[in-house]
């Protein structure tokens, strides 16, 4: 399972236990964790993902990260026991952008891909074959917003990406999926909901899950600084991650 942080963050960030609880769900279930490091000024310490329309380095010096990943799985390939038939990706933010990205590009490689806040902003998505998507994401958004656009956090004209919607999102894969139009509602708690939309070729499915707080930040986790959303704890991004990855054909 690749780990991609959001923009502006690094490995070290995604790989903190606190805020994502991706070590120790790793440790529990027995998968194999990765957290790669984005491009962009070192010193900083600020890196991001080249998704497409977003985001800022990575993006304005045409990164090669769909090459980065083939190339970890390979070294990877080599250094552990790993079934490549199960390899996923998943990210927030910036990196769940990038995963949306690798679904469009690498959908013969991964089995399944998630994002949390991160929308579909790659303007040459014509995946090879179907492949399972997650979407998660807060409807008071302001960073990513639900409905599309530009965010709060993006007045600085060199970083301005007028994002995709969650519904544009999830219908395109939708489509590129073949899946049924009609979703099933398949988790309903306070404060959230997700909708799988199943049938589509191989069995590949969508499934969105939204909620209603919790603004742009890992539901289930903790605030990584103190200007940052207050996550909702009506669903674990984690476990639901894992338990759509476990279930993907």
């Amino acid at each position: 399972v690749f780990a991609f942080h959001g923009g502006g963050g690094n490995s070290k960030a995604m790989a903190n236990d606190t805020v994502y609880h991706l070590t120790s769900k790793s440790d529990r279930e027995g998968f194999v964790i990765v957290f790669p490091d984005g491009t962009g000024q070192r010193k900083s310490g600020k890196l991001t993902w080249n998704a497409g329309r977003c985001c800022a380095y990575a993006r304005d010096h045409h990164v090669d990260d769909v090459g980065f990943v083939k190339a970890m799985i390979n070294e990877l390939d080599q250094q552990l026991n790993i079934d490549k038939k199960r390899i996923y990706a998943m990210g927030f933010s910036n990196g769940g952008m990038l995963s949306h990205r690798l679904a469009c590009e690498m959908s013969g490689v991964l089995n399944a891909v998630a994002s949390v806040a991160g929308t579909e902003n790659y303007d040459q998505c014509n995946p090879a074959e179907p492949i399972s998507i997650l979407h998660i994401h807060a409807k008071d958004d302001s960073h990513v917003p639900f409905n599309g656009g530009v965010g709060e956090a993006s007045r600085d004209a060199s970083q301005v990406t007028d994002y995709t919607s969650v519904p544009e999102t999830v219908s395109r894969w939708v489509r590129r999926n073949q899946c049924e139009a009609t979703a099933q509602r398949v988790l309903e708690v306070t404060g959230a909901y997700c909708d799988r939309y199943s049938g589509g070729k191989d069995h590949a499915s969508v499934q969105l899950c939204v909620t209603e707080e919790g603004g742009h930040s890992w539901p289930g986790g903790e605030k990584p600084r103190s200007k940052s959303d207050q996550p909702t704890n009506a669903i674990s991004a984690t476990d639901v991650i894992w338990e759509f990855f476990e279930h993907a054909h």
